[in-house]
């Protein structure tokens, strides 16, 4: 799993902090339009994952993809669930505001545990991210 479980790695540093009662942490996974009923009734969606870009491992960009075509090329391995889960949002027309840390990795094919050095070295970033992102 390596650099392609970021979010997951994310998602565990997430739930050790204190959250503020109105916001949820939940590991999609590769849950692609299993999602939705998850997502229903959410105002604002934070999605973090892994992509190919090209980019440092560990370079995180913050995306508001609107559409499917809005979201980085490559991404990861289950690219095609988070673009089906957003088309299908927008057919219920019940798209929330989507906020999509992209982590850049280097390599998500080679089978190891844990996260590669850099890509790890940018989960406290992500962490305050997220906080930025969730202040009233």
């Amino acid at each position: 799993m390596r650099d392609e479980g970021t979010g997951v790695h994310a998602v565990r540093a997430i739930l050790r902090e204190p959250l503020p009662p109105d916001v949820d942490a939940l590991d999609g996974g590769t849950g692609g339009l299993h999602l939705l009923g998850w997502l229903d009734g959410y105002s604002r969606v934070i999605i973090i994952d892994a992509t190919l870009d090209g980019r440092p491992p560990g370079t995180l960009r913050i995306l508001t993809p609107r559409f499917a075509a809005d979201f980085p090329p490559l991404l990861s391995a289950h690219e095609t669930g988070l673009k089906d889960l957003l088309c299908a949002m927008q057919l219920l027309d019940t798209v929330p505001e989507t906020i999509l840390i992209a982590v850049s990795v280097a390599d998500i094919a080679t089978p190891a545990i844990g996260l590669s050095p850099k890509v790890a070295d940018a989960i406290p970033t992500i962490l305050k991210t997220i906080k930025d992102i969730c202040q009233p």
